[in-house]
């Protein structure tokens, strides 16, 4: 079985989003425990509903910094993802924005996480920090000097962004995909929305997947209980955070009922699979 679907025990995950408030060294002045306390809170909301995974950022340290988060931020989601994973038997991902891989790796190695998200992993793209651009090489190069397992989900069309240097010819989106997999060696594959929470386009998963049909696929943005069956057949996994939050809002803390509802959403889904 390949390694990100073995991961989640071969279903369909559904993986909830812990959004951090804002961490020490953060513009917004952030306090480590005020951060870790509301993380906790939510963990316990998302285990309890029955997501098959979480993944962690520090989504409140806005302005973000562009491809290097400062040291305080590291030690921080170090000390936060280690206390996460240390009380949830569930795979778990940590995302450092807006695109420090070097950061997630290493943050992934001392804390056992399971994979990291990068939003940036080939390409180069213009966005609200600037141009970022991929660093594959060093990315894939620090997983193996580390020694680490963690697997690397890549953003392909990230959200709040545009690609830079786009082909001028054929599927600028499918190729990003080949590249990021082919070449950058992605172990799966994020598609979203263009902004937080914004609903992606299942038939660009569909053109990546006729692509790609070898490659674990997640949606990242987007997904509710009420159109989650839309994503179901075209994409293995989806990275679910504003719809699982109070009023739909990703500052907000996670609400119970509405995880409920997606994970209840998600079963019946999974119980019409094995019926067919």
């Amino acid at each position: 079985m390949n390694p990100v679907l073995g991961l989640f025990g071969g279903a369909r995950p559904i993986v909830g989003m812990i959004h951090l408030r804002p961490l020490p060294g953060s513009p917004s002045g952030g306090d480590l425990e005020t951060a870790l306390d509301a993380a906790r809170a939510d963990a316990e909301i998302l285990t309890s509903a029955g997501v098959d995974g979480m993944l962690v950022e520090n989504f409140g340290d806005a302005p973000f910094a562009k491809d290097r988060v400062p040291p305080t931020t590291v030690a921080a989601l170090a000390i936060v993802c280690r206390e996460l994973r240390r009380d949830h038997n569930v795979p778990f991902g940590v995302n450092v924005l807006r695109n420090d891989a070097e950061a997630a790796l290493s943050v992934a190695a001392v804390t056992g996480a399971d994979f990291i998200r990068v939003n940036v992993h080939v390409g180069a793209a213009v966005t609200d920090q600037g141009v970022i651009e991929g660093r594959a090489r060093e990315t894939m190069l620090l997983r193996r000097a580390l020694g680490s397992t963690a697997l690397v989900f890549a953003d392909v069309g990230v959200k709040h962004a545009r690609p830079l240097g786009a082909p001028g010819e054929g599927d600028a989106l499918v190729a990003e995909a080949r590249d990021a997999r082919r070449r950058g060696l992605a172990d799966a594959l994020v598609l979203s929305g263009a902004a937080t929470g914004e609903r992606a386009d299942p038939a660009d998963l569909v053109r990546v997947r006729k692509a790609l049909d070898d490659t674990p696929l997640f949606v990242g943005s987007g997904v509710t209980a009420g159109n989650l069956a839309e994503f179901w057949a075209v994409s293995d996994g989806m990275i679910v955070g504003s719809a699982l939050k109070r009023d739909g809002d990703p500052r907000s803390p996670v609400d119970r009922e509405r995880a409920r509802e997606m994970i209840e959403a998600a079963a019946r889904l999974r119980r019409v699979k094995q019926t067919t």
